[in-house]
């Protein structure tokens, strides 16, 4: 795979706007997110409640001050037992799951939800039926301040790189029979969404390379597998706008 002229697109033409990849994930969780929610009557102190993906995502780009900062007073985690706060607004910043779209509607429907407003931001593209089942509440729909994708399911370990989070990655798609496990489709397609939203967050359409197939062995066609589910995952952000147009080859 070739990150093709992400050096060009990071500098945004001059060397005055360079930014390390940390820095860009930083901004984007600190401003584009939890600072975009400070709008009306939502200036107050908010409470931040992500699931057991999300908390990782955030950790690895912003320190509790940084949160602090942007009006959090509160981070919670999503399946813990959280106290009712009706009189304040919830960032949920989560992983578009059935479960957590099943705990974010029990946390605010109802006569008496457990915090007054939600902004929601997801982690990864979130499917239609998920958004269905949220319209479908209609105690829940104006309590939602914001419902967005922010396609920020990586986690930066310097300045230029980044993990998946698969430390069993190898064994699950290179071990005898792999392919016809349930964990080897899951494991790449989740590998191909995360990598994905790296390229959405730097707003970078990339050629996708990899190494071709000596053979019709499934250890071999893994990479081609890959790089066809990130291109895939890709596309649907370019169709969206949240991606460059193809450049000329």
């Amino acid at each position: 795979m070739s990150f093709s002229d992400s050096e060009s697109s990071s500098h945004g033409g001059g060397g005055g706007d360079y930014k390390f990849f940390r820095q860009i994930s930083r901004d984007r969780l600190l401003h584009e997110m939890l600072g975009s929610t400070k709008t009306g009557d939502s200036k107050a102190w908010k409470i931040l409640i992500m699931d057991r993906v999300t908390v990782k995502v955030m950790s690895q780009s912003c320190k509790m001050a940084d949160i602090t900062d942007q009006g959090i007073s509160l981070v919670e985690e999503l399946f813990k037992r959280r106290e009712p706060m009706p009189g304040m607004d919830a960032i949920y910043f989560i992983q578009p799951s059935k479960e957590n779209i099943v705990m974010f509607l029990s946390d605010m429907s109802g006569r008496e939800p457990l915090y007054r407003k939600a902004f929601i931001f997801f982690s990864s593209t979130i499917p239609k039926e998920l958004v269905n089942h949220i319209k479908s509440d209609s105690s829940v729909l104006p309590r939602i301040g914001a419902l967005r994708e922010m396609n920020m399911e990586y986690f930066p370990i310097d300045n230029q790189g980044f993990l998946t989070d698969h430390e069993q990655a190898l064994e699950t798609l290179y071990a005898e029979d792999a392919e016809n496990s349930r964990h080897f489709n899951i494991c790449l397609n989740i590998m191909a969404t995360r990598i994905a939203t790296v390229f959405a967050s730097l707003k970078e359409l990339p050629f996708v390379r990899y190494r071709a197939a000596k053979s019709t062995a499934s250890r071999d066609l893994v990479p081609s597998k890959l790089a066809a589910a990130i291109w895939d995952c890709i596309s649907k952000y370019k169709s969206h706008s949240q991606l460059p147009p193809d450049r000329n080859m």
